[in-house]
């Protein structure tokens, strides 16, 4: 298998493990943005695949929700939910996975690095969602914050820390079995 087909595959691969991840949701009663797995799954990209090749992963599921597929959290799909109040998250998921995935291939999968651009980039994404949900909702900043990233924080950290766990052992093996 030539390297381009290898390349393509893993990306695919990533994108598809994101499609099943993405959909996976619970709802909260007190606001409009749920408790999902894309962000887990964007982590794994990027650590398996690199900053590239994890942003490009991503891409393809976005332009698969916004298509139609039902993608996102709860099985949504369409424009509508990138111009809804969660769609500033969606966004900010592109950034997270560059700063991750520049993170994690600049300094070679050290974790204490990988770490940090795993919550670097959620802080970015967190700053994108929060501003949109505000815009959206009509909600201040502080509610935004309330509904859209106070609830999450605990669980983001547990979904890095699961990431590296993994996510190294992964990427480790991928390398070895020359797929990268």
């Amino acid at each position: 298998m030539n390297t381009k087909t290898k390349e393509i595959t893993l990306i695919g691969l990533m994108a598809a493990v994101t499609c099943i991840a993405g959909p996976l949701s619970l709802a909260l009663p007190f606001s409009p943005v749920p408790i999902s797995l894309t962000n887990l799954a964007i982590y794994f990209s990027v650590y398996i695949l690199g900053m590239r090749r994890g942003t490009i992963s991503y891409l393809v599921y976005l332009l698969l929700g916004l298509v139609g597929l039902p993608v996102f959290s709860a099985f949504t799909s369409g424009p509508e939910k990138l111009f809804g109040p969660t769609g500033g998250y969606l966004i900010g998921f592109i950034f997270m996975a560059l700063i991750c995935g520049y993170c994690i291939d600049r300094w070679n999968g050290q974790i204490g690095i990988s770490f940090a651009g795993m919550v670097a980039g959620t802080i970015v994404t967190y700053a994108f969602g929060t501003i949109w949900l505000a815009y959206q909702a009509d909600l201040s900043l502080g509610a935004a914050l309330v509904a859209g990233v106070y609830p999450f924080i605990a669980g983001d950290l547990a979904k890095m820390a699961l990431a590296l766990i993994v996510g190294s052992q992964v990427r480790v093996r991928v390398r070895r079995a020359a797929l990268d």
